[in-house]
């Protein structure tokens, strides 16, 4: 793929991938932590949700030159946008598997809740509607991809910044 399809398809995955992470976190803050059922750290999802998806999004909209001199690299560098997209991809393909086992694991699993909402951050709908199939597929899944897709594209960027210098 050339360098600009690379850089217009990786705003267009940071922007959205941030912005389901956002939107995401709605639902904890309408519940405040109350009605969850059972009983979390909610603050704690909030805050990492919407950390992870203003970077993700700000990434998206930040001008390249800018995104170059925190990376401390030159604004035709392909791995610019292509190492956290990369990131972002992996991160994303492995959270939707991850989401379809948490999703559709029968009940007698007895799964941890506490470990699942960090997995899944939509796993309280499982817990407390059987979402279907359709919806799974569909809809639960894709929004744990695009929340971890964000956490890909903060950590991809991240290790361009801290990473070694060649």
């Amino acid at each position: 793929m050339s360098g600009r399809a690379v850089r217009i398809t990786g705003r267009i995955a940071f922007l959205l991938c941030g912005l389901i992470s956002l939107f995401t976190a709605v639902p904890y803050v309408m519940l405040r932590g109350a009605e969850l059922p059972v009983q979390s750290e909610w603050i704690i999802f909030v805050v990492a949700l919407a950390l992870v998806g203003v970077f993700s999004a700000t990434l998206a909209v930040l001008p390249r030159s800018w995104i170059a001199k925190a990376c401390k690299k030159d604004p035709d560098d392909e791995r610019l946008f292509s190492a956290p997209l990369r990131m972002l991809g992996g991160f994303a393909a492995i959270s939707y598997v991850v989401a379809l086992v948490a999703y559709l694991a029968p009940h007698r699993w007895n799964l941890d809740p506490q470990l699942m909402l960090s997995l899944c951050p939509m796993y309280f709908v499982k817990m407390t509607i059987d979402p279907s199939n359709v919806a799974t597929f569909f809809l639960l899944a894709p929004m744990n991809a695009g929340v971890y897709g964000a956490l890909g594209t903060t950590l991809g960027y991240a290790r361009l910044v801290f990473g070694r210098r060649h």
